[in-house]
């Protein structure tokens, strides 16, 4: 028997971690697509942050510490109205993108997004 078949059924879920200079920054940019601040930690003062930010079901972590991610990272965000991004960072929609409906994004950090409503 597979270690697939013996598995027994668990809400799972996969959480990209994005390299960020600034965690406040970073977090005050996601909210801006409706992401809300969870929870940072930090080991003690003046050491980097990570942080947790959530839209709904969707989690990202927020690292300040080097090691934890590569600078310049794509994902792929699907949400109901890409339109509604398209407007509050002011670019357009591809009609015809690989992802549906989609735009491209850019955090402050230079990690990519690419925001889009499936079709």
């Amino acid at each position: 028997m597979s270690a697939a078949n013996r598995l027994q059924p668990v809400s799972e879920e996969v959480v990209p971690v994005l390299y960020v200079e600034d965690a406040d920054r970073a977090v005050a940019w996601y909210e801006r697509l409706g992401f809300q601040k969870e929870w940072g930690h930090q080991f003690e003062p003046g050491f980097p942050w990570f942080v947790s930010v959530a839209r709904g079901p969707v989690r990202i972590y927020l690292s300040e510490h080097t090691g934890d991610a590569r600078p310049n990272t794509l994902i792929h965000l699907y949400i109901d109205d890409v339109d509604v991004v398209s407007e509050e960072f002011g670019v357009a929609v591809d009609e015809d993108g690989l992802a549906g409906r989609e735009c491209e994004l850019e955090d402050p950090d230079g990690n990519r997004l690419r925001v889009a409503t499936r079709r």
